[in-house]
């Protein structure tokens, strides 16, 4: 059985007299620091005073450093910005400031398991992630619940590390769900394959080839869109609320004969045999060389998918059809706007 952690496996006051820096002020970033504030810890944000996070960071009332700055002043040094910048971030600004007994933190084990950052070995390095986006880690604490985190120790170089991340994750309301112990490589590996196998690679792609089925058999793109995209929230809600069993309670009886008889055909053992290849990929480094290269050379393959991925017929028509649903939050609807820049990083 997995360890789990709650409230009162905690030590509030583990942190009380620490500074927290959190660099990056992106989904996690910006719902972490203010919830580690809102719950009584010292907290600054490390980040270029020029972007446009930084400024939100002041409206949110944050107290916001350089990066650099913050590395100085911090005892706890959390990275919250993408995986694909944060090795030359510790580099440039975190490494001539990560003196021993400090603790060094993040929320995906990316760039630790994989060695884009080499700690050395007088720091503890821990990692609490949050299974949620941050918007949800935000909104759920302000409504006096939390969201489960994932807690791992790589480093324990002050005997505290296990408290320490403990106490963090009581800070930014985890504590409340529960926070299960695992190990930076479990949850790298595992967060890549479910990303790339199920939860955005495998189901963008069953979404887009249904959809792609329905509208060359002739059938119209809307109808199209409602059935293989805009009904899939449906599904998955009753999914979370209950698992399998509670979703093929509340649908009909024809479609749960449907589910279990034709949907191993959509994706079954072919899949799972790809399924295994990705996850080989993944384990044995390929993924990540992969990724840390296309970065390297500009992105540009990167770029170049996203675009395309922006003009499938099933974003036009979607994006029609959710023009017209007065229901959905504004911020859902601009999904296709510009990004902020990534930050660029500067010698310290």
């Amino acid at each position: 059985m997995a360890t789990v952690f709650y409230e009162k496996d905690a030590n509030p006051n583990a942190l009380k007299s620490k500074t927290i820096a959190i660099l990056g002020y992106g989904s996690q970033g910006h719902a972490q620091a203010q919830n580690l504030r809102d719950s009584g810890y010292k907290v600054i944000v490390g980040l270029d005073p020029d972007r446009p996070s930084a400024q939100q960071a002041k409206a949110d009332g944050m107290v916001v450093v350089a990066p650099d700055e913050a590395a100085k002043r911090a005892d706890w040094i959390q990275i919250l910005t993408p995986d694909e910048t944060q090795g030359e971030l510790y580099e440039s600004q975190i490494k001539p400031y990560l003196h021993p007994g400090k603790v060094l933190g993040v929320s995906h084990g990316f760039s630790i398991h994989f060695k884009t950052i080499q700690p050395p070995n007088d720091v503890d390095v821990v990692m609490i992630a949050p299974k949620s986006p941050g918007h949800l880690v935000r909104r759920i604490y302000t409504e006096g619940r939390g969201v489960p985190s994932l807690l791992a120790i790589h480093q324990d170089a002050t005997g505290r590390a296990h408290e320490n991340a403990l106490c963090y994750a009581y800070g930014i309301g985890s504590t409340r769900a529960g926070v299960l112990q695992t190990t930076f490589k479990e949850e790298t590996e595992s967060d890549l394959f479910g990303e790339q196998a199920v939860l955005c690679g495998g189901l963008t792609s069953l979404i887009k080839k249904g959809f792609e089925t329905l509208v060359e058999a002739g059938y119209q793109p809307e109808v199209a869109y409602f059935e293989c995209l805009h009904e899939m929230k449906l599904i998955v809600d009753l999914i979370y609320e209950g698992g399998l069993a509670r979703m093929r309670y509340s649908i009909s009886n024809t479609a749960e004969y449907g589910d279990l008889t034709r949907g191993n055909e959509v994706v079954g053992d072919e899949t799972r045999v790809k399924m295994k290849e990705i996850l080989a990929r993944i384990q044995d480094g390929t993924f990540a060389r992969e990724w840390i290269e296309e970065n390297k050379a500009g992105g540009k393959k990167f770029a170049a998918l996203r675009d395309a991925e922006k003009k499938h017929p099933i974003e036009e028509v979607g994006a029609k059809l959710r023009g017209m649903m007065s229901w959905l939050h504004k911020d859902a609807k601009k999904a296709t706007t510009a990004r902020e820049p990534e930050p660029k990083v500067v010698n310290a």
